[in-house]
């Protein structure tokens, strides 16, 4: 397994596992797949970029930026709002727990964009969260 793949499945327990974020977006609707339109609400587990930290001999911690994608039926952003701010308080209750091998060292958002939809019947919220894996075995 790589650390992308690990931190994905961590990042979503977690999400799916806080009660505040499954309450207003259902586990099911959190998804890692492209549709349109996107179930609502739905997070969708989107693009992801992976750099090589480097700082150590063992070259074992990797970079991850990885966006959230935040949609919901709504002519306002405020629903995506709160789904973003319960993201973030998920996030931000400790270290994110990955499978054996690998370890979340650090993770936080990185940053958060809410944009209307050119239809304007849903709104998008974009979440990037920014975190360090280390490899342990």
């Amino acid at each position: 397994m790589s650390p992308e793949v690990a931190f994905q499945k961590g990042l979503r327990l977690r999400l799916a596992g806080t009660p505040a974020v499954s309450g207003l977006v259902p586990a099911t609707s959190m998804l890692d797949r492209n549709e349109r339109p996107a179930p609502d609400p739905s997070i969708i587990l989107g693009e992801m970029q992976s750099i090589d930290e480097g700082q150590s001999i063992a070259r074992k911690l990797t970079r991850i930026y990885m966006d959230l994608h935040i949609w919901k039926k709504d002519r306002s952003t405020a629903g995506v709002k709160a789904i973003a701010g319960e993201v973030r308080t998920a996030v931000r209750a400790g270290r994110i727990v990955l499978e054996v091998g690998f370890h979340c060292v650090d993770c936080r958002i990185a940053s958060q964009r809410f944009l209307r939809d050119p239809g304007g019947e849903f709104c998008h919220g974009v979440v990037t969260i920014d975190a360090l894996v280390e490899e342990t075995a």
